[in-house]
């Protein structure tokens, strides 16, 4: 408590603890009050806005009492205000938590319908889930801001991700190019058989063939189809955005033939504006609801053509409310096929879902290995996929939480 002598310390304990603590706290002040500058107070306001009951707080809303809950009308631009001072007098990540913090502490979310509020907030991956969890209540006037909103994280995702997950896709696909031993998939037969047919033995009844001739590898545009299949529940929001940028950058590598379907108790093919635009994808997902996986896996059966070339990767919390029983049949039966499948429990920084354990389990006993994934590691999950790697294994590696 020596080091509480200090003005400057004192001062930070008076901006934490709020202006209740201010008499305590005075005495420990060698004046016997306690001096916050214009800056701090600045920052005393914002921080009370969210964390105090205080006439600050109701001042920061703009509202006539200390009440809790979101003002109407004129409060829309101090709030605009409030908004910018955090952003001022804050670190980045600071800010996302005080953010955050308002949405959910104070009722605040109507008031991101305002444009001029929407152009002062910090965009990151949570506002966009708050976003778009309202965003069949966005007002016309304020679409535009909210997408510039929504745009500016999904390209900083992008930034962030395509790098690593075209090299990861590269690398794994690259990997024959160096062995002197031709893939037999990739057997011209009909040329084969004709060029060779001079070699028939009568006796054995055989082609005995003097050579082998093979398609071209680097004509084929589309070496493996990659499927994206999306829990779209509101408890997802979070893992729908990461899952939606990711589905962007598989179906902007040529090699891969990309499909991303999502799903509540319904089933949505969002391919085409995942392709053109993820922010068009986003804004096309529907949080909430129910869920039926074993349909939406159904529905994506219809793209497995050739199922050792084909990545199924489920985004879920496995809380079915269809068919469990024929959908943990269905997974498996794609494993036998020879499908490369994972179930993504969680996409997001933190990896900490919340699943049915049950589901997890059988899946996993079947070879669909179940894991909480942060966004870096998945490009190693995906490499090793397309490598025939055993996932289970690289996941326990990579330190990933596997069920």
């Amino acid at each position: 408590m020596s080091t509480m002598s200090d003005p400057t310390m004192i001062s930070r304990w008076r901006l934490i603890l709020g202006q209740s603590a201010e008499t305590q706290l005075a005495g420990y002040s060698s004046e016997g009050n306690i001096q916050l500058s214009e800056e701090e107070l600045i920052m005393d306001r914002a921080l009370a806005a969210i964390y105090d009951n205080t006439d600050s707080a109701a001042e920061a809303r703009g509202a006539s009492s200390g009440q809790r809950g979101a003002g109407q009308g004129k409060s829309a631009p101090r709030l605009a205000q409030w908004l910018g001072d955090v952003r001022s007098f804050f670190p980045e990540d600071v800010v996302s938590i005080i953010q955050n913090d308002a949405m959910e502490r104070k009722g605040w979310k109507q008031l991101l319908f305002e444009p001029e509020v929407l152009a002062t907030v910090k965009p990151d991956i949570q506002l966009v889930g708050t976003l778009l969890s309202l965003k069949g209540k966005i007002p016309e006037k304020t679409k535009d801001t909210a997408r510039l909103l929504v745009k500016a994280v999904v390209d900083e995702l992008v930034e962030r991700m395509q790098e690593d997950i075209r090299r990861a896709v590269t690398g794994a696909l690259n990997r024959r190019q160096h062995t002197p031993l031709p893939s037999l998939s990739g057997i011209d037969w009909k040329r084969t058989i004709q060029r060779n047919l001079k070699n028939y033995d009568s006796d054995r009844r055989q082609i005995v063939p003097e050579r082998f001739y093979y398609f071209d590898r680097a004509k084929r545009s589309k070496e493996w189809t990659v499927i994206v299949d999306i829990d779209q529940s509101g408890s997802m929001a979070e893992s729908v955005i990461w899952a939606s940028v990711i589905g962007s950058i598989f179906a902007s590598i040529p090699s891969l033939d990309t499909r991303v379907v999502v799903f509540d108790t319904e089933v949505v093919d969002l391919t085409e504006q995942c392709a053109n635009d993820p922010v068009d994808m986003l804004f096309g997902i529907q949080l909430g609801g129910g869920t039926d996986i074993h349909k939406s896996v159904a529905y994506c059966e219809q793209f497995i053509e050739e199922p050792k070339k084909t990545l199924f990767i489920i985004i879920s919390d496995l809380y079915e409310g269809g068919n469990q029983a024929g959908l943990i049949r269905r997974m498996r039966e794609l494993r036998e096929s020879g499908v490369k499948t994972m179930c993504l429990l969680a996409l997001s920084d933190e990896g900490k879902p919340f699943y049915d354990e049950g589901v997890a389990k059988s899946l996993s006993r079947d070879g669909t290995p179940c894991f909480a994934c942060t966004p870096a590691l998945l490009p190693q999950l995906v490499e090793g996929a397309l490598k025939g790697q055993d996932l289970a294994e690289l996941a326990k590696r990579l330190g990933t939480k596997g069920i």
